[in-house]
């Protein structure tokens, strides 16, 4: 028999062990196929959005190859330490060194090959799904169904590369046992891991700092906690499997009470036999689950954006025409587009007065000031309810920049602001003192000198009572805002493109003016994060399967081992439905156990995530939440299933 013949019955036999791996890495060559597809879609191409979705799809399809490449890896070694004892049967019956790293090398690449030709058809059957879903979620019209043989050679190229290399590396993976050690292999007895006392405090004490401080985070902190929090719980769930995971099982065994009740002692038992072979997958596992359901949750979350963006952005054409710029060719070409679309839209123009502060004798950057009687102006025309009374004396409102700076008003103290000398009322000094915040957006973020605040947002100035607007009044350093409000903000999409590609020229920019069309950006961000959101919740399913797939590896791995301690139990007397019951326990412990710890990861990660948006984003977390966890379990029924079929057939 040559080595190609046994790579190819090794691979047809040990297909249940390898079908997980198949299908995991088939399913990575199907979404990076989807990603290169949308990438090169003629149909997508110069639209609004593509540029931002553009850079995440190649984003995603780097992500994809990675993860493939380091799953497929852990993968390989799974595989050659399950079938250390088949090693060295072939080792006793004469087979060198270089034939046996030859047909793993074999072996390797069948699979690899049937994973590639799989992804691919895959992809090219449920392209035109992928199309039908990506083009709603991106907010263009329907994509036709599209196959280039540009996308399918970089696809399979790619693919073929990474398990070639792989597959020539595997021998570097392959331990260097002794012969004996290698056909007593997985018939040893298994013994109790060790453990620390205090690493097993370490493993509390670092989870609940890092559930403490995301709790905890607000809008200031948040993104100075990040890092932290990730470290101390990637540390903490390491230490929690590897030590307190065995101090906890080792609390129960000596609970004699409940150790000795029904079927616990056997259930306690072989998870402690278990617990060191299955740390480190254990925390493999939740690490993964935990970082697919932030980012599946965090992109579902990300799809309220465009809803603050609305409010951010009230008017749909928002121009402000900077200091010796009077704007009239620019806004005779927006009400020229405006028209031509047959777009009703209620005008507003009021004057943006800057002013210098002082302190310590220091001037900081320019004030923006707007009067009471044009903010209520634009709050009308806003829709909205004005409930801050007239203002008197130097009284302000602090103008909100965009609905982000909401977040941090429980952090920010109101201030007062000492004028530069230059500006006095009646030859005293000029303070303005801030009293509280406006509801809505009156000057768009972007669209104004924003007084950037560290760790408390950019606002865009402040609202002056009307006496006081008119004596700061300096047409050296006066701005004019002139919006244009519509009912539908969407009908602007694409409008004053010639003055604004992507709908927002920036007010540090160096065009003599600043400009904002709603409905560009809002179509243009709508799509970008539906992008975002249809790639999260492909590479999801990906990690997620990967994380099965690795449950998968360890169970079909110590089958041979589990049958013969099962069939000892049933010797002893104990009937096959105590004994499926004892599978579904220490199976669930299995998929469950890692599961759930990663979902109190992310259940806390969302508490921290909240504080990023103004609208609620509980409606979209809870559901990602429950649909994982619906397919938790039927992965879990399906396997379990499958693994008892396997169990019974020894003993029938």
């Amino acid at each position: 028999m040559t080595l190609t013949r046994l790579a190819c019955l090794n691979v047809l036999r040990s297909r249940r062990t390898y079908a997980a791996y198949f299908l995991s890495s088939a399913f990575a060559v199907t979404v990076f196929y989807i990603c290169a597809l949308f990438i090169y879609h003629p149909a997508i191409q110069g639209g609004v959005a593509y540029d931002g979705a553009w850079r995440t799809l190649v984003f995603a399809a780097g992500f994809m190859y990675l993860f493939a490449l380091l799953f497929v890896l852990y993968s390989v070694r799974s595989f050659l330490r399950s079938r250390v004892r088949e090693f060295g049967l072939l080792q006793l019956h004469g087979m060198t060194r270089r034939q046996l790293h030859r047909m793993i090398f074999l072996e390797q690449m069948l699979i690899g090959l049937a994973a590639v030709c799989g992804g691919l058809l895959a992809g090219l059957l449920s392209s035109k799904l992928f199309l039908m879903i990506g083009a709603r979620l991106l907010g263009v019209a329907e994509l036709d169904f599209y196959a280039d043989g540009l996308v399918i050679l970089v696809t399979a190229a790619a693919f073929a590369l990474l398990f070639l290399a792989i597959s020539a590396c595997t021998s570097l993976l392959l331990r260097q046992d002794r012969l004996a050690d290698q056909l007593l292999a997985g018939r040893r007895s298994k013994t109790v891991p060790p453990y620390s006392r205090w690493l097993t405090a370490a493993a509390l004490a670092l989870l609940g700092a890092a559930y403490a401080l995301a709790a905890t985070a607000d809008g200031a902190s948040i993104y100075s906690r990040v890092v932290p929090v990730t470290a101390m719980a990637i540390c903490g769930t390491y230490l929690f499997y590897t030590q307190a995971s065995a101090a906890l099982i080792a609390s129960l065994k000596r609970r004699k009470p409940l150790f000795w009740r029904g079927r616990h002692m056997i259930v306690i038992a072989g998870l402690a036999h278990r617990l060191q072979d299955h740390a480190r997958m254990f925390f493999l596992v939740t690490i993964l689950s935990a970082v697919m359901l932030c980012s599946v949750g965090f992109f579902a979350s990300v799809t309220t954006v465009p809803e603050e963006l609305a409010a951010d952005y009230p008017a749909a054409v928002a121009y402000v025409a900077k200091a010796g710029h009077d704007g009239a060719a620019e806004l005779a070409r927006i009400e020229a587009e405006l028209a031509a679309r047959g777009i009703a839209a209620e005008r507003l123009s009021l004057p943006i007065q800057y002013v210098e502060t002082s302190t310590d004798h220091k001037v900081s950057r320019p004030l923006p000031l707007i009067g009471y009687r044009d903010y209520a102006a634009a709050m009308r025309l806003s829709r909205a309810d004005i409930i801050h009374p007239p203002l008197t004396g130097t009284q302000a409102l602090v103008m909100l920049g965009s609905q982000r700076d909401r977040t941090l008003l429980d952090v920010r103290s109101l201030h007062t602001y000492a004028l530069a000398d230059r500006y006095t009322l009646a030859d005293q000094p000029l303070v303005l003192q801030e009293i509280g915040y406006t509801d809505t957006v009156i000057l768009p973020d972007h669209l104004a000198t924003n007084r950037a605040e560290p760790s408390i947002g950019e606002f865009s100035g402040l609202v002056v009572a009307d006496e006081l607007m008119e004596q700061l009044r300096d047409d050296s350093a006066r701005e004019r805002y002139t919006g244009y409000y519509v009912a539908d903000l969407r009908q602007t999409a694409g409008l004053a493109a010639a003055l604004a590609d992507q709908g927002l020229v920036r007010h540090e920019e160096a065009a003599p003016y600043a400009l904002a069309v709603s409905g560009t950006l809002l179509e243009a961000r709508s799509g970008l994060y539906g992008t975002m959101l249809f790639i999260a919740l492909l590479m999801g399913g990906v990690v997620f399967l990967a994380a099965g797939s690795f449950l998968y590896f360890r169970l079909y791995a110590e089958l041979e081992y589990d049958r013969r301690q099962y069939e000892t139990l049933l010797r002893l007397g104990m009937t096959e439905g105590e004994l499926r019951r004892i599978v579904t326990l220490q199976i669930g412990w299995l998929f469950f156990v890692p599961f759930g710890l990663a979902i109190v990861h992310s259940g806390f990660a969302f508490l921290a995530l909240q504080q990023i948006f103004y609208l609620s984003v509980a409606d979209r977390l809870i559901g990602v939440l429950a649909g994982f966890i619906a397919a938790q379990v039927l992965y879990f029924l399906f396997i379990r299933n499958r693994y008892w079929r396997h169990l019974r057939r020894a003993w029938h």
